[in-house]
């Protein structure tokens, strides 16, 4: 499949990695300079990188949009994923739109609009449910093969030993990524400089041998 990711942030390079090595040939737009220069480094070579705005029907043309099978928008804005994603299948036709969605609330829009969304907290039902909505476009079925674990982890209100701590600054286990942190009623793409808060619901990909590391890591026990 050619798939073309909008968002070159963790989950964008997380996917474009994943894919990439699975054979799948690999497009990622990204606008923010010092984030491209990151992709280099972290994506295999193979893949296709867009110095440009996923929004912008020239740069979607540059990635080759009109003949992807999967166009995927994970950026940090609903708004952005909402219009790259109408952009590609109102413009080139695209076969199928995948939008992360930070907000839930803003769901039934994508739904409406034919642009399968997924949102952290809707995630773990989709998976048991609907047996991965979004298909290989989230390479998230090796869930099911037992090589990956999905961790949903309550940090305790009283004693939390990585309360005040920035995502960065925890030693995490190998081939560990946090995908949100649940905050009340917010939700929260995580980013190094992310603090956790005593009670924050945090859910994180990682291996099987490496979760209960992960949650004694978090929980502190």
């Amino acid at each position: 499949m050619y798939i073309v990711i909008n968002g070159g942030g963790k989950v964008g390079s997380y996917l474009g990695s994943t894919l990439a090595n699975k054979g799948h040939s690999v497009a990622v737009i990204e606008e923010r300079p010092e984030i491209l220069e990151k992709l280099t480094e972290e994506l295999p070579t193979k893949v296709l990188l867009i110095e440009g705005d996923g929004c912008d029907v020239k740069f979607q043309e540059d990635a080759g949009v009109g003949h992807a099978d999967v166009f995927v928008a994970v950026t940090g804005e609903d708004e952005d994923n909402l219009v790259s994603c109408q952009l590609a299948k109102v413009r080139f036709n695209v076969k199928r739109a995948v939008a992360r969605v930070n907000s839930p609330k803003n769901e039934h829009i994508f739904d409406a609009l034919g642009i399968e969304a997924i949102s952290a907290t809707t995630v773990i039902s989709r998976l048991i449910e609907e047996e991965i909505t979004a298909g290989e476009a989230f390479s998230l079925h090796v869930l099911k093969k037992g090589r990956l674990a999905l961790a949903d982890i309550t940090l305790p209100e009283e004693g939390c030993v990585v309360s005040n701590k920035k995502v960065s600054e925890l030693q995490l286990p190998e081939n560990t990524v946090f995908v949100s942190v649940i905050r009340g009623d917010k939700v929260i793409v995580p980013r190094g400089y992310t603090v956790l808060e005593p009670g924050d619901r945090v859910i994180a990909v990682t291996s099987l041998e490496q979760e209960e590391h992960l949650r004694r890591l978090l929980m502190g026990s």
